[in-house]
């Protein structure tokens, strides 16, 4: 197996809102939300025209997108015994990707995540994990892990307890990691963790400018690129309209964003962007083909609806 993502299993529910909506619910545009009240997330949903339903999750929809390349990939994430929990499955299971994990019964529901789509093709998430935030070390199978060339994890996943535990299984059991920061409000939240696991434990780390400025703690590109090489790792920064940097060690890579494209939805472009550079790398591409891979993926993605192609 090429690549094995582990993350949170979600189902993504896709919606329409105009500008007021985000304000006047207190959310911040471009970021996502935790909902913890199950009660209070199904009141939010049924506020809303379902533009669409599909089986998601950050990681989730890079291993799609990496499957969808022709690369033989694997997925862990934990769901229930339900109805979403059983679409979850099947979708992955189209989709060609060897799914390791046996669900049965939890007391929480499968995941969700609400995706709110402004006029301006940004999105705002409002997650209820269920379940899915409950991943322990229990979930995480091993073998799997150790027949991969690479584990690919996510920043949502990580919290302190028991998720913390399985991310600490697959980092001891793999040759080599891959993680995403996910969004400038898991930096935010786990900044001392991220930067010890970025520091120490991540092989290959994938960012938005905004989610490295709020790790490194400034407002100035050119201290990240001093960050990436004082730590001698390999980053992976993408940057909207400037396109994108790939920083190893004292080496730096650069590519070009995709001009004059028709974008629908940004839903899914670093998860897409994610799966196109770890093909290259996978695949032995050079570093400037990886970022062009990467490139050409999310710019793919961004001009439909949803997170899959």
């Amino acid at each position: 197996m090429k690549i094995l993502g582990i993350g949170n299993a979600i189902v993504d529910v896709i919606c329409k809102v105009n500008e007021n909506f985000i304000s006047e619910n207190n959310l911040i545009k471009g970021t996502m939300k935790l909902v913890f009240d199950e009660k209070e997330f199904k009141n939010l949903l049924s506020k809303f025209q379902i533009e669409k339903t599909v089986s998601g999750g950050s990681v989730a929809n890079s291993i799609v997108g990496l499957s969808q390349l022709g690369n033989d990939v694997g997925f862990i994430g934990k769901i229930s015994d339900d109805n979403l929990g059983v679409k979850y499955e099947e979708g992955l299971k189209k989709e060609k990707v060897s799914f390791f994990y046996r669900k049965k019964k939890e007391k929480l529901p499968t995941g969700t995540c609400l995706i709110l789509v402004t006029p301006d093709s940004e999105r705002t998430m409002c997650t209820f994990l269920g379940t899915a935030g409950k991943i322990s070390e229990k979930d995480i199978e091993i073998e799997s892990i150790k027949k991969s060339e690479i584990v690919f994890l996510e920043g949502y996943l990580w919290d302190e307890g028991e998720p913390k535990k399985a991310f600490d299984k697959a980092i001891s059991n793999s040759s080599r990691v891959a993680m995403s920061l996910s969004d400038q409000f898991c930096v935010d939240r786990h900044k001392e963790h991220f930067l010890s696991l970025v520091k120490e434990k991540i092989d290959v780390t994938f960012a938005n400018e905004g989610e490295m400025m709020s790790l490194v703690n400034t407002n100035k590109f050119e201290d990240i690129i001093e960050f990436a090489k004082e730590i001698k790792k390999h980053l992976v920064i993408t940057r909207g309209e400037k396109g994108s940097i790939s920083i190893i060690g004292n080496q730096i890579y650069e590519a070009e964003a995709k001009k004059n494209l028709d974008i629908v939805d940004l839903t899914g472009a670093g998860d897409l962007f994610a799966a196109g550079y770890l093909h290259g790398l996978i695949n032995n591409f050079s570093v400037k083909d990886c970022l062009k891979k990467g490139t050409e993926m999310s710019s793919k993605i961004i001009q439909k609806i949803g997170a899959r192609l």
